[in-house]
């Protein structure tokens, strides 16, 4: 029952970001404030979808219902409650159910607390950000479902990798999606300044705070995995230069750029393009990180 339930929330929110992503839009384009206004209503209407969904794969693994392939093979009912949680999160499908969860969170954010936006602008970063979501709602139930059943349910759970039973990985992951994701709005903010030929100072000071704490948390979310690789591992650090480590850093240099630009066109109206341009390479970093 829980599982069907966090599918269809995850379905649910889909088809709300499809409705987000091309109302508001059409909505500009005909300046018409109801629709645009539908971007807010939408965004957190997705947020509560999202957020149930991944909501419920955390209660699967806390009640270790071993029915679903994911909570078979990622969890154990001997395992600590922390361990369960972290769970949930410790493999591929459940990790993407937190990005989205995250994405959703921001966008969220974004219409809740974005009232000191232009109307249109927030429409088109809302919509932006509602197809990114698309995208990721499309991959997670078509290739990556953390939802899945198991015909005929086994007595116990493989378990999870032991080196990820540990609380600077039950930190770490969150840090770094909250900072990946948080990019997307920086992203979302300069294709939306290109849809409306409009990228000034004004527009600068608007997505600053946004970049600023995607990078707190990216900078949080790198320093603490590299702590973990450090006394984790006992190989004298050298997996801290691992390519998944750098996969974290180079979105982190690009935020680093960006926020500097980002200051220097609001104080000084220039950089404009080099602006666009970081906000755009610092998200597709994230996306390959």
């Amino acid at each position: 029952m829980i599982a069907e339930a966090g599918h269809y929330a995850l379905v649910l929110a889909l088809c709300l970001a499809l409705i987000q992503g091309t109302v508001p839009i059409i909505g500009a384009r005909l300046n018409d404030g109801g629709l645009m206004n539908v971007a807010r209503s939408t965004a957190l209407a997705q947020l509560a979808f999202a957020g149930g969904s991944f909501l419920a794969l955390v209660w699967l693994h806390v009640s270790s219902d071993f029915s679903v392939v994911n909570v078979y093979e990622n969890s154990h009912s001997m395992k600590p409650l922390l361990y369960k949680i972290t769970g949930v999160w410790g493999n591929h499908e459940g990790s993407m159910l937190l990005w989205v969860s995250i994405l959703a969170l921001f966008g969220g954010m974004v219409a809740a607390f974005g009232n000191n936006l232009p109307l249109s602008l927030r429409a088109h970063v809302l919509a932006v950000q509602a197809w990114i979501a698309t995208a990721f709602y499309l991959f997670i139930l078509l290739t990556s479902n953390p939802f899945l059943r198991i015909a005929n349910p086994p007595m116990e759970g493989r378990d999870l990798n032991p080196v990820l039973q540990d609380i600077g990985l039950a930190i770490h992951p969150p840090m770094l999606y909250l900072g990946y994701v948080g990019f997307s709005i920086s992203f979302a903010f300069a294709i939306a300044a290109l849809l409306e030929g409009r990228v000034d100072a004004a527009w600068a000071r608007w997505v600053r705070p946004w970049t600023l704490m995607a990078w707190i948390f990216l900078t949080l979310g790198i320093a603490m995995g590299s702590y973990w690789a450090y006394y984790e591992l006992g190989w004298g650090g050298w997996w801290f230069w691992d390519p998944v480590e750098n996969a974290s850093l180079m979105p982190w240099l690009a935020g680093t750029a960006l926020l500097h630009s980002a200051v220097v066109m609001e104080k000084r109206n220039a950089l404009k393009v080099w602006t666009i341009l970081l906000a755009i390479l610092t998200f597709s970093l994230s996306l390959l990180g």
